[in-house]
């Protein structure tokens, strides 16, 4: 395992050059790299593991850094004073002021961050996550026996489209107690926000057409979030309004922000570790066949399902002031890249299987949650949903398989999942 000693330089830093091989191979505004990014992450790994990555001048292409090593990166975002979340997540500069939004709890540093997250903490807790699992596994249900029926007639399925990503969707809607009448308006919302993840909230070259949804979306729950304070009910949104601790509460912001944060970063995610599973287990009928006969086996399934394809792949720090990593040091005001994609298959800490799926593997610990003062608060949620979802799937469609020469991925520097998914072999039986 590296050694990561962050410590403030003597002297004015020199970035090294990238080596040819590194410059060639990581690249991550290349389809082919993003298409298959873990060959790129071993030769980080092995020869640059603090590596500068060398942008075109313009805002669209920036200089960054990158960090590639399990070590490195989880001791990077345990250290908030050296790595800072304040400036954005990404390695483009301003990314949400370029939607012409304030901080989210994400974008903050302890000790403002750390108030934040115990309110929200409060009222998105695992009790009441927990209570919803028999409304999430009812609309599982059903959509399983839609899906099974369309299949049967001859139609085309797509397990990522009409099942994944259309779990957290509606478990979100329930969660915010929206209208029935409203909820449509949420597919449109989630699809605009994974849009601009896609592009990374890039400061140009935006859709118009997306940025017109968020603001719509805001819009609602701004109102929302006021009828709530007025009329409370047992929902997220109003549990969130009524969070105090010691006096301190949450504010309008602070709520609709959460919101934004939990549909931004939980929705898409928690879909593509649904669709990854079934496409990981596909490859591996072995282990799926495991699976199927002991349902036991899913938590631990999924927790490698989520290291081997982190929904997650990469979000970005910034040094306060220089840092030296493994001999080599980052100035200070750098964005820095924590690619947890490559720490998640880091031989140094998973050992020589570390690039191979195994679903019974002792969990020591991955970074697709991050770690320290940002590990993912909705973990529980996204758990939740997923196993819902795997459970009842294996349970209907033991042998379910999909299409990897059609699929589609999403081709993203940050996240990591799919656009479609088809189905094959929606068979009953074992």
């Amino acid at each position: 395992m590296s050694a990561q000693t962050p410590s403030a330089a003597a002297t004015p830093p020199v970035p090294p050059t990238p080596t040819t091989a590194t410059a060639d191979v990581f690249d991550p505004f290349d389809p082919a790299h993003l298409a298959d990014p873990y060959p790129a992450y071993r030769v980080l790994r092995e020869t640059d593991p603090v590596h500068h990555h060398v942008g075109d001048g313009s805002a669209a292409r920036p200089d960054f850094w990158a960090l590639s090593r399990y070590a490195d990166i989880d001791a990077a975002v345990t250290a908030p004073d050296l790595f800072s979340s304040a400036s954005g997540l990404t390695f483009y500069a301003d990314e949400i002021a370029a939607l012409g939004l304030a901080p989210t709890i994400v974008m903050m540093d302890p000790p403002e961050h750390s108030t934040k997250r115990r309110l929200l903490a409060r009222a998105f807790s695992p009790k009441r996550v927990a209570a919803t699992e028999p409304v999430i596994r009812e609309f599982v249900r059903g959509r399983l026996t839609d899906l099974g029926a369309r299949y049967y007639a001859g139609e085309s399925v797509d397990l990522h489209r009409d099942f994944s990503s259309q779990v957290p969707t509606f478990v979100l809607a329930h969660l915010f107690d929206l209208p029935e009448a409203d909820r449509p308006l949420f597919d449109p919302w989630v699809t605009a926000l994974t849009s601009l993840q896609e592009e990374g909230f890039r400061p140009a070259g935006l859709a118009g057409d997306a940025v017109s949804a968020v603001a719509a979306m805001f819009e609602y729950f701004g109102a929302l979030i006021t009828e709530r304070r007025a009329a409370p009910g047992d929902d997220l949104i109003s549990a969130l309004t009524r969070a105090e601790i010691d006096g301190h509460t949450l504010t309008d912001w602070d709520v609709l922000g959460f919101c934004f944060v939990i549909v931004a970063g939980g929705n898409d995610t928690t879909g593509n570790l649904i669709s990854h599973t079934a496409a990981l287990l596909d490859r591996h009928p072995d282990q799926r066949a495991m699976l199927a006969a002991d349902p036991g086996l899913i938590p631990g399934a999924l927790t490698e399902c989520l290291r081997f394809e982190s929904s997650v792949q990469a979000l970005a720090r910034t040094t306060t002031r220089d840092v030296t990593i493994d001999g080599t040091t980052i100035p200070a005001g750098e964005k820095v890249m924590m690619l947890y994609g490559s720490a998640n298959r880091d031989e140094r800490h998973y050992g020589p299987t570390a690039d191979r799926l195994d679903i019974t593997r002792e969990d020591t610990g991955h970074l697709a949650f991050s770690r320290g003062p940002h590990f993912c608060i909705g973990s529980h949620f996204a758990r939740l949903q997923a196993r819902l979802a795997v459970e009842e799937l294996y349970a209907a469609h033991p042998r379910l398989g999909v299409d990897h020469h059609n699929a589609v991925r999403a081709l993203s520097p940050f996240t990591r999942g799919y656009v479609s998914l088809p189905a094959t072999n929606l068979s009953a039986t074992a």
